[in-house]
């Protein structure tokens, strides 16, 4: 009886594959953060007085922020080192960098949940809290650019997964 041929093992993932998922990842943390730290609202107080209410009013959006940039910048530095194993085909590091990968990758990711969740949770609060609809397209995009973390944070995810595949097998 012929035996069936062996399934695909996951590690047989190109390598192009982790660097559109990083690079997707930047893309959406990018717009994230443009979203967030451009959020601004005017509004006017009892007496008259114009107010302006900016994202670093709020330390949740403050803390979405930090997630963002701490993402993006190790994003570029992974999507980096993915560019030079796509290009040469050679990983650079070796074993110390794979599981850099794999340890850095659940961080960051865990890190960008992190600051969607404590985002959307201030903006219900706000929206909880108000009594007319003023500050509906500060929430809003306040809600999209935590959005975008959180899809920043799929792919992040799925890089983890990735990057697993890339750790040395140990008997």
């Amino acid at each position: 009886m012929a035996q069936p041929p062996p399934p695909l093992s996951p590690a047989s993932i190109p390598p192009f594959v982790g660097l559109i998922v990083r690079i997707l990842t930047f893309i959406c943390l990018l717009i994230s953060l443009i979203l967030i730290a451009t959020n601004t609202h005017t509004t006017f107080d009892d007496y008259g007085d114009k107010t302006k209410i900016k994202f670093n009013d709020f330390y949740a959006y403050r803390y979405l922020i930090a997630t963002v940039i701490i993402g993006m910048a190790y994003t570029l530095l992974q999507t980096a080192f993915s560019i030079f194993f796509v290009t040469t085909g050679n990983r650079l590091g070796g074993e110390g960098l794979c599981l850099f990968d794999f340890y850095g990758d659940k961080f960051i990711s865990y890190l960008l949940v992190t600051g969607a969740a404590a985002s959307f949770g201030m903006t219900q609060d706000l929206k909880n809290l108000q009594t007319a609809d003023e500050l509906n397209k500060f929430l809003n995009t306040a809600n999209a650019a935590a959005s975008l973390c959180l899809i920043g944070f799929l792919f992040a995810a799925a890089s983890s997964i990735f990057s697993s595949y890339n750790l040395p097998k140990r008997a």
